[in-house]
Parts: structure tokens; sequence; C-alpha cells
């Protein structure tokens, strides 16, 4: 008898937040890192990459934790976030989740919150400018979330290991400041809190130069989160679980501590 109380009363509540849409709104952008790759594996009897199905409780399905499906409704959010996204990759545990997670164990009124999945694997900042389809995408998709009542409180981004070429590096904070700033414009937020990862992991031999360029940017509400010192899956390239759930819980610590909410 418990448990069917116990399971009548999640799901009024899971029904409840559906309906009502998430009352926070964050845009998960950028590429690999923000999809996740943690508890990505080598099946060794295929030899492709799947991701290992290991949920952790930082990452657990929460009737108050929400994401915007591509058929534009909310649904309760489950690992990995950016399967529809990102599906021609392996995904799987990316730092959305842990971020959500936190914010509602530091402040159990905050509210539901609405997780916008948007990243992308191995994009370049070129590939974000304004009039790309990974733009476009994006300021839909943000559109779409804030028309169901909810307010944006932030674009969580963590990109840049695809720009550390020695074609790309120097054009790098330039461009990511544009794209900031454009898409502000165009969601008419214009101190749209960012919370921006700085990368620890390159494809190119210029990882300091775009670290340096993202610690530089001095723009109004952009804040960063270093992920230098994290752990990888067997490619040394792509953050692992634990390093996932480290990650979202200082963005987390980060919008609570610098933002008002």
């Amino acid at each position: 008898m418990y448990l069917l109380s116990f399971f009548l009363i999640l799901m009024a509540g899971v029904m409840s937040a559906m309906s009502q849409g998430p009352s926070h709104v964050f845009l998960l952008a950028g590429q690999s890192n923000m999809s996740g790759r943690g508890g990505v594996i080598n099946d060794t009897k295929t030899n492709n990459l799947i991701w290992d199905g290991q949920v952790p409780p930082e990452s657990t399905p929460n009737p108050n934790i929400l994401t915007l499906d591509l058929d534009k409704t909310w649904k309760v959010a489950q690992e990995p976030l950016h399967r529809q996204l990102d599906r021609m990759k392996s995904c799987g545990i990316g730092p959305g989740m842990p971020f959500a997670h936190e914010i509602l164990a530091k402040d159990p009124s905050f509210g539901a919150i609405g997780l916008v999945p948007c990243a992308m694997g191995g994009t370049k900042i070129a590939q974000w400018q304004k009039g790309t389809a990974l733009y476009n995408l994006l300021v839909t998709r943000a559109r779409t979330a804030i028309q169901s009542g909810g307010k944006l409180q932030g674009l969580l981004w963590y990109q840049g290991e695809s720009d550390c070429g020695e074609q790309e590096y120097e054009l790098y904070k330039a461009r990511t400041e544009t794209f900031f700033t454009d898409l502000r414009v165009d969601l008419n937020i214009p101190d749209l809190p960012i919370i921006m990862v700085v990368i620890a992991s390159a494809e190119g031999n210029y990882m300091d130069a775009v670290r340096n360029a993202e610690m530089s940017i001095k723009l109004k509400n952009v804040l960063i989160v270093d992920a230098m010192g994290s752990t990888f899956i067997q490619d040394q390239k792509h953050l692992d679980t634990v390093s996932q759930i480290r990650l979202g819980q200082k963005l987390a610590d980060k919008f609570l501590s610098s933002f008002p909410h």
C-alpha cells in the first residue's frame, strides 16, 4: 500500500511538472563534452563505441528535471540527454543532469528545471555563428522553451577542443564573443547568463591558446568553470562519468553563487 501511494504521488508530481513546464530553463550547447561521453566504451565484439548504460545517482530521472524533446514537448529527463540530437555519435553521461541535481540539492525550493540539449559533437565555433544550422536550432529551441512560460536562466557552453588547430585558434575569441552577443540579441536577453567551460583536452596543438582565449573573454555575465584536472575515457579527450558529475556540480555552484534566480 505504501509503495502504491508513493508511486501515485510521484506520478502526480511528474504530470504536474510536465503539464506546467519548468520554472527555470537552461540551454546546453557546444560539442561532445557537453553532449556527454561519460561511460562510453569500446565494444570488443563489434569494435564500436557504445554507452555502458551506467547511470550514477547524480544523473537519475527526477520529476523536477525535464528536457525539451525534439517534438517540442517537455519530458522527464533521462541520460543520455543528447541521444536524440547528437545521434550520429555514442552519447553517454554529460554535465547537464548532475548540474540540475546539484541545484535542487542546494536549493530544494528552486522549482522544476528544464534542460534544452543543443550540443553537437565535433563542431567548431564557426559552425555556431549566426545563420548556421546549429545556431538556428539553438535559437529555435530556446524560443520554444521560453514559450512554455519558464524563465531562460542561462546558457551552459562547453566547446573549443575542435578549434585548437593552426587555422582556428587565433580567431576563437572573436568568434565566441560574436556568437554570445548575437545569441543574446536574437533572444532579446541582453544580459543572458553564460557559463563557459574552459577546455582541458584538444584536437590540435593549440589548447593553451584556446584556453587563454576563453579565460580572456570579458563580456558581462560570462563566467568560466575550468575543466582542467578532469579524468577521461580511453580516448583521453572526453570526460569520464566522474569528471562529468564534478563539472555539472561546479557549473551549478557557479550559477547559484553568481546570478539571481
